[in-house]
């Protein structure tokens, strides 16, 4: 018996259709992609805390009750990449007695403790001519009892919490309690120039007994219309931070050197000796004075002129008399005496006199003279002589010059 085939044989059980064959292939291709997007991302890169240069020119020096630090900031990291923010500063204080060449070293670092941390946005106040300056107060418990002290600085910079730069170099000095700075500085203009007077400091720091070696006098010009009082060499009412103008060993200074016109305030430093170191004490209180343009004053009016008649043991002798100078910065009077019209004569008070009038002891009986006064303002300024006015001491018996 023969099988019959059909026109069309039947497809095999596990063979896909027309239509399956071409759906396989997208979806491999959709799970392809859907296993790249599901792909686990790259391990990310760990990034270095960047750490700072070391400072290496740090600098100390004491001025007062005030040890001034001064050091540049680094520029890049130990890596030498450049430096793209401002870092904050750490600075670190070792204090202890006095020794000669002595230094922390490596096995006392501990010892050194934070003293001040300036944050990066306040650093810029600390900058003067692209420096950091830092002035550190010393205070009485600073010192021991014997008043001399070993002071260590180091800094370190940071910009990130993790880690910090490494130690600078170290700032070594000697520290010693400063003389108390003096309270009573006055200054005043007089006929022979600016006097400066104060009271000599008699205690430092740690209120011992202080010898003082010398003064040194500083001054700045004032800008127009301050006449305010200082209390810092760089106040905003200076044109430039006051200088050295000279010394004294005594309590009294005399400025010679000033401009007329010109408003001028002074500080005075008391300075002591401590072996072969100086030590400036802290500013004195600043004192404010004026140098007015030589306008002398008036000449002074209503001189009177009178004869006094011996009385008792009193000899015969001339007084004089007149009215006060109207200006109110009058410092005193002159009396001037001669024997000839037109010409002043001979002065004959050495100093002026705070009041007007004058009593001639030293006229000579029978002569005539002519008397005349002037005014001296504050300034040093002298006016016009008065109108002269003539008398004398008579003879026994005979008429009044």
């Amino acid at each position: 018996m023969t099988n019959r085939i059909g026109a069309q044989a039947a497809a095999p059980p596990n063979r896909p259709t027309d239509s399956e064959s071409l759906q396989f292939p997208l979806f491999f291709f959709l799970i392809l992609i859907l296993a790249g997007g599901c792909a686990a991302p790259a391990e990310p890169i760990e990034r270095k805390t960047p750490v700072l240069e070391a400072v290496t020119d740090l600098a100390a020096t004491q001025s007062g009750d005030e040890v001034l630090l001064t050091f540049t900031l680094p520029r890049q990291t130990v890596d030498r990449r450049p430096l793209k923010q401002v870092p904050s500063i750490e600075i670190y204080r070792l204090i202890r007695p006095a020794m000669v060449g002595a230094t922390a070293g490596p096995g006392s670092q501990t010892s050194l403790t934070l003293l001040a941390t300036i944050p990066s946005a306040m650093v810029d106040q600390y900058v003067e001519r692209g420096h950091i300056r830092y002035e550190d107060s010393l205070k009485v418990e600073d010192f021991p009892a014997s008043g001399e002290a070993s002071a260590e600085y180091t800094v370190r910079t940071r910009v990130s919490p993790k880690k910090e730069s490494a130690d600078s170099n170290p700032a070594t000095l000697n520290i010693y309690p400063p003389p108390e700075p003096v309270s009573d500085l006055k200054g005043e203009m007089t006929h022979a120039g600016l006097a400066l007077t104060w009271t000599a400091p008699q205690k430092n720091l740690l209120s011992q007994p202080v010898t003082i070696a010398k003064y040194h006098i500083y001054r700045a010009e004032l800008t127009p219309g301050e006449t305010s009082e200082m209390n810092a060499a760089k106040n905003p009412g200076m044109k430039a931070p006051a200088v050295q103008i000279g010394e004294s060993s005594s309590t009294t200074y005399r400025d010679m050197q000033t401009q007329t016109g010109t408003t001028n305030t002074y500080s005075v430093r008391s300075v002591v000796q401590h072996g072969a170191e100086m030590l400036e004490s802290a500013n004195s209180n600043w004192a404010v004075v004026t140098t007015k343009p030589a306008v002398p004053p008036a000449a002074p009016q209503g001189l009177v002129v009178v004869f006094v008649p011996a009385i008792g043991e009193a000899p015969a002798h001339v007084e004089l008399s007149w009215a006060i100078n109207p200006e109110t910065d009058i410092a005193g009077y002159y009396v001037y005496r001669s024997e000839q019209e037109q010409t002043s004569g001979t002065r004959l008070n050495p100093e002026l006199l705070l009041t007007p009038a004058f009593r001639d002891m030293n006229a000579v009986p029978g002569r005539r003279y002519l008397y005349t006064v002037t005014a001296v303002d504050r300034s040093g300024n002298e006016s016009q002589a008065s109108a002269a006015v003539a008398g004398g001491v008579p003879n026994e018996h005979g008429p009044t010059p």
